[in-house]
């Protein structure tokens, strides 16, 4: 059973090296986010989902934990943190952390204990091999680094050693079964990582490639699944209103894993792919048939016909969280513009599930073509600094230039907060009313009621949320749909005429009681 805060709940998600600067070395800061509480509590957000932002060498961005009872010094120390959580509980927003349960970094200690040739209480805490010149089968592996004679399994980059949660069926002597005393002493070690910091105030994680932990699992991830029970079990027992949000875009297995919470990431080819993102990552060439390009010519039916297999599946289990974008993802403006990114958002934050908004994109931040940084790659370009007002850095940082952890968006007419707050029609303040319409009206939350009315393609998509009945028509055209809609319109963008039929003007969006 879900966290019961979930219900009301819109998640602000925060690369903290990247969102608000505050002592002028160029990387954003934990008492940079307590400085901006107040905007995302006027922005409508009452949750926030901060990337890693513990000790780390930063190969990949902090995904590679140096040590998970410390903070990275560059964002402050526990203490901040800890100041972190107070602050945001007094207005009323939740916390997530970003727990990273696969692997560790190959600088954590118990890494090093696991390398040396001698046996210790670690030496089993990752996956080796019986031999320095033994591959790890079916596995990324290392080999020629260590004092131990044996290769390491990898659980991503070079950087990242697999922790060792076993293997669901062992075929060779060096793969432990799940239950297997050294594997278990690995489950309790993370249990441990979260109870420390459910201890001091944060109220949550995301779990970073959360289907990853057993290896040679099945389809169904039993393995796996069974991990995520016993951490699941441990939280009911101790930390009841605990949540938790799986990287796995698979809510039938990560929901009955025992999360309250599943990610519908974008895959390319997937149903959320082709709302936003029908096209080839970083090629502007393709045609984009995304459902939310106003000439796409897309249809909704690409994305229902994955979306509602796994809704109906999941209802009462867990929910189904969409975003508008994260930090491995491009961002949306990458090929839509605000007006096509104001419809995307209005029907994002009007479906059932519980919500993500990436910092930046409720003012339509641009991706930047970069080059990589701490393993960013391509993702680089949508960890740009949060573009605030026209000042210094773009408010950002009172940083030098090439301080900056990444460059500001360069351009005359890049998007500020300070700009679209003037703005009563810019993307900000529609967010800020699509937001507050969704915590008002209980039937746009995350269980209420959802059915799906009209979905031909051509017409507008027609679909109820518990009595209220929303109509979008995101393209260049007019269009209609024969099925009588009238009541009382609680909110709108663009132009609808109701009655017998309803009639959407090109990029048009009702929600009608």
């Amino acid at each position: 059973m879900a966290a019961t805060w979930l219900k009301d709940t819109i998640f602000y998600e925060i690369y903290p090296q990247s969102f608000y600067d505050t002592n002028g070395d160029g990387i954003g800061d934990f008492n940079g986010i307590i400085e901006k509480l107040d905007y995302i509590k006027d922005l409508g957000c009452n949750a926030l989902w901060i990337n890693p932002c513990f000790d780390s060498p930063f190969k990949d961005a902090g995904y590679d934990v140096r040590d998970y009872k410390k903070v990275a010094p560059r964002y402050g120390n526990n203490n901040d943190l800890y100041r972190l959580f107070g602050e945001a509980h007094k207005r009323g927003i939740k916390v997530l952390l970003d727990l990273v349960p696969g692997h560790t970094s190959e600088e954590h200690e118990w890494f090093k204990m696991s390398q040396k040739a001698e046996e210790n209480e670690y030496t089993n805490r990752f996956i080796w091999t019986d031999f320095c010149f033994e591959p790890a089968k079916g596995l990324n592996y290392v080999g020629g680094e260590s004092e131990r004679s044996a290769t390491y399994a990898l659980n991503f980059f070079k950087c990242q050693p697999a922790l060792n949660y076993g293997f669901l069926n062992p075929t060779e002597p060096w793969q432990l079964p799940i239950d297997h005393p050294d594997v278990i002493a690995t489950r309790e070690a993370l249990k441990d990582i979260m109870r420390f910091w459910l201890q001091h105030g944060c109220d949550g994680f995301r779990v970073d490639m959360a289907a990853s932990l057993v290896k040679n699992d099945d389809e169904k991830k039993t393995g796996t699944s069974a991990v995520w029970l016993d951490v699941r079990k441990m939280l009911d027992e101790e930390f009841p209103e605990a949540a938790m949000v799986a990287e796995w875009s698979n809510p039938p297995l990560a929901l009955r894993a025992g999360y309250d919470m599943d990610f519908y990431l974008n895959h390319p080819g997937n149903g959320y792919s082709t709302l936003m993102r029908d096209y080839f990552v970083n090629d502007k060439t393709k045609e984009d048939h995304s459902y939310f390009k106003k000439d796409g010519d897309g249809d909704i039916n690409r994305f229902l016909d994955e979306y509602l297999t796994w809704y109906e599946d999941t209802k009462g289990v867990g929910y189904i969280s969409m975003l508008t974008c994260n930090h491995d993802t491009n961002r949306p403006r990458f090929t839509l513009d605000p007006e096509e990114l104001k419809l995307a958002y209005a029907f994002l934050f009007t479906m059932p599930g519980v919500p993500f908004l990436y910092y930046g994109d409720e003012i339509g931040m641009r991706y930047l073509e970069l080059p990589t940084k701490e393993g960013g790659y391509y993702r680089t370009g949508s960890r740009t600094p949060m573009q605030w007002n026209k000042g210094k850095n773009l408010g950002f940082s009172e940083g030098c230039e090439d301080s900056l952890y990444l460059p500001v968006d360069g351009e005359a007419d890049a998007p500020t907060v300070e700009d679209q707050e003037k703005d009563p029609d810019s993307l900000l303040n529609v967010v800020k009313g699509l937001l507050a319409l969704r915590h008002r009206e209980e039937d746009l939350q995350a269980d209420a009621e959802f059915k799906v009315l009209v979905a031909e393609k051509g017409k507008p998509f027609i679909y109820k949320r518990g009595d209220l009945t929303i109509a979008i028509n995101p393209s260049d055209k007019e269009c209609s749909a024969a099925l009588s809609v009238q009541g009382e319109v609680l909110y709108s963008l663009g132009s609808a005429n109701l009655g017998s039929e309803i009639t959407l003007a090109p990029q048009s969006f009702v929600v009608v009681r």
